[in-house]
């Protein structure tokens, strides 16, 4: 089942082309890697998927899709305790009032936070702030996640508790869409990676396909290291 799909989608900011007829699917339970180069447009796909930047083409949600969530690669968290940082944000999406306790006490477990529910979100360290912006992703039970470089200011043991946390959600069926300059980490997480440069998709591909396939051309000189 297509979730969103654009067709020959353009984003401009002045002068520059973010995005140039990019056509593509997100379909349901898939986990999608955004790779490229910095300026490659993967964060404007990101936002533009999401439905927060004007475009010219089309963007399409299919009728099956439900509630979007999206977590950026530095996470705001707000001058509160961790457990009125997951209150606010079931507030914002109107989850009934009844049901906050429950999903907040849920979400800390599923992130790995239980028992810092009365802790300064502030003095959280990086990946547990990061796992903290998952956990309110997660209460909101949203369909689609999309992930902007989530794990890019991390130390290696909070990236590998931030991707375990993703491969659950993944797991448990949600759809996900995440940038990211970490190879591995798309390696590992991905079903699908999409290679961008300058705006223009040059690549679409399974997972298996894209690091073992006969690629060509842009994603083929960056996967070998040869472009910046």
């Amino acid at each position: 089942m297509t979730l969103i799909s654009l067709d020959a989608v353009s984003v401009r900011f002045g002068d520059v082309q973010a995005l140039d007829r990019v056509t593509l699917n997100v379909g349901r339970g898939e986990f999608i890697a955004l790779i490229g180069p910095n300026g490659s447009g993967k964060t404007t796909l990101l936002r533009t998927l999401h439905g927060l930047l004007k475009h010219s083409g089309k963007r399409s949600a299919g009728s099956g899709l439900g509630r979007q969530a999206m977590v950026f690669q530095r996470p705001f968290v707000i001058h509160l305790s961790v457990r009125n940082n997951l209150r606010l944000a079931l507030w914002l999406a109107g989850v009934p009032r009844a049901l906050w306790n429950e999903r907040s006490v849920q979400a800390l477990h599923r992130v790995g936070l239980q028992g810092l529910e009365q802790r300064p979100s502030r003095a959280l360290s990086g990946g547990q702030q990061q796992r903290l912006a998952l956990a309110r992703a997660w209460a909101v039970k949203p369909q689609l996640l999309f992930l902007d470089e989530p794990t890019a200011s991390l130390d290696p043991a909070a990236k590998h508790e931030v991707e375990a946390v993703l491969a659950s959600f993944a797991a448990e069926g949600m759809t996900l869409v995440m940038s990211t300059h970490n190879l591995g980490q798309a390696k590992r997480l991905a079903s699908r990676v999409i290679y961008l440069e300058a705006g223009v998709v040059h690549a679409d591909l399974p997972t298996p396909e894209f690091f073992n396939g006969r690629l060509q051309g842009p994603a083929q000189r960056f996967l070998k290291g040869e472009m910046l």
